[in-house]
């Protein structure tokens, strides 16, 4: 499949982003590329069909409760004879509570018919219930069923966030890689025209007799050296452009390539590394509404909902069915109701010793408590690696500040040692020596900004807010 350009589909959702003073250059900020990443990629798409597999879920689970048509009809006919006519159709409504609602109409006839089945000759009306008062008064397949399809509708949400934490989480760590790279880049892009103008001036003065030769020596190994590394900025560069193109697509269908015009922030531009106020204060409840808890959780509730089930069927199956029953006259199915006219019947069963239905109890309950200590030890690793990345996250801040000092510190010896040289008071070598140190500096400076930016992403994705 051919990807298009990420500046074409900037112009065509029209997503607004930051561009550098060169007007061709494009700066892709974090928070615009996150939120292409959640709603355009691949797997952000296939998160959503979790909340249809939950609605889909439910709504078949409901259906143990649809109204039913019913109908029977069976005939025998012998030698010309009609041995019998059966017919009853009718309707049956399952109820949430158990009890299940019936009517419907019955009319029977034939030379041999078993005079049970005997009915008047218009047929005969019947309405009534059937009441499980033993075995499936509280709680029966049906009610379990839905009850379990309504968390995993829960769970099924729940199952899109961490999927969606996940991606952001992948995505955003390749965003800072990216950014790294790129930063470097810049670094040794500098370092090279800075060595190839001091090569340049050197071979000048040792022309004019100014220099020593050695020095125009020294100085083209200074420029060899900057220019295998400024190759392999460019190399990092582009591979990491490559890696964040994986996560750049339109529709979930076509991908995107960064185009060489398309940059990330630069250092400069991130001036907050502080910790978020809100994240510490509300930390307890990030943890307690983690989504892979929740999830879990109500995996719990499942089970807790099978061993429920499993718990009725400790009781005797005891059914009561009730119908009144009517002979319709001239099409009024009530004309001659009577109390007296009814059926009814018991239905009960029970096994004497119980052992599959205790040992199914003992079962789920041990599921249960195993679920739960595993339980624990997420919510456990969860609280453990916030911490970690909070410690972090703070940790860098501190860094990062005094590295910034540092950095000013290095520019100021090199600017120092440069001035020296020009004066004919320092070296070449002590000049490349302090020009080293300031390079060396950018590069560890840039490093802590990305390690601080990739802590925040870590105490977000270990929290679960990432999708949120």
């Amino acid at each position: 499949m051919q990807k298009i350009s990420y500046i074409f589909f900037m112009i065509i959702f029209g997503i607004q982003a930051a561009y550098s003073n060169n007007d061709s250059t494009l700066v892709l900020s974090f928070e615009t590329y996150m939120d292409i990443v959640k709603t355009h990629h691949p797997v952000s798409k296939q998160a959503e069909l979790h909340l249809s597999r939950g609605d889909a879920g439910l709504q078949s689970s409901r259906g143990g409760f649809d109204p039913k048509l019913i109908t029977d009809i069976g005939q025998k006919y012998y030698e010309g004879t009609q041995y019998y006519s059966l017919v009853n159709a009718g309707l049956k409504i399952p109820t949430w509570m158990g009890i299940e609602i019936q009517a419907g109409y019955e009319q029977n006839q034939g030379f041999y018919l078993n005079p049970e089945n005997t009915t008047p000759t218009d047929g005969l009306m019947y309405a009534g219930i059937s009441i499980p008062v033993g075995q499936g008064l509280f709680i029966d397949k049906r009610r379990a069923e839905l009850q379990k399809a309504k968390n995993f509708q829960e769970i099924s949400a729940l199952e899109q966030q961490i999927m969606l934490n996940d991606l952001l989480y992948e995505s955003g760590k390749a965003y800072w890689e990216w950014f790294i790279a790129h930063s470097k880049l810049l670094v040794f892009e500098e370092a090279y025209e800075l060595a190839e103008d001091r090569y340049l001036a050197v071979k000048r003065g040792a022309a004019l007799g100014d220099l020593p030769s050695i020095d125009t020596l020294e100085a083209g190994i200074q420029l060899q050296n900057r220019a295998l590394s400024l190759q392999q900025a460019r190399l990092d560069f582009e591979n990491t452009s490559e890696m964040l193109s994986l996560y750049l697509w339109v529709d979930g269908i076509v991908p995107l390539e960064t185009s060489e015009e398309t940059i990330p922030v630069s250092k400069d531009s991130i001036t907050d590394y502080s910790l978020e106020g809100g994240l510490l204060s509300e930390l307890d409840t990030f943890i307690a509404n983690h989504p892979e808890l929740q999830q879990y959780q109500f995996k719990v509730d499942q089970m807790e909902i099978d061993k429920r089930l499993k718990k009725e069927q400790l009781k005797p199956v005891i059914n009561l069915k009730y119908n009144a029953l009517s002979r319709p006259v001239n099409g009024n199915p009530f004309a001659s109701y009577n109390t007296n006219n009814y059926t009814w019947g018991l239905e009960f069963s029970f096994p004497i010793l119980l052992r599959k239905e205790r040992g199914d109890v003992k079962l789920a309950d041990l599921k249960i408590q195993d679920a739960e200590f595993e339980l624990a030890t997420k919510q456990a690793g969860i609280e453990t690696k916030t911490n970690m990345a909070l410690n972090l996250w703070t940790t860098t801040i501190d860094q990062i500040n005094l590295y910034n000092q540092t950095v000013r510190d290095y520019y100021g010896l090199l600017d120092g040692e440069r001035k020296m040289f020009n004066a004919g008071e320092s070296s070449l070598f002590m000049v490349n020596s302090r020009e080293i140190g300031y390079i060396q500096a950018q590069l560890k400076l840039i490093e802590l900004i990305a390690k601080n930016r990739k802590a925040k992403l870590t105490a977000n994705f270990t929290l679960g807010l990432l999708a949120q």
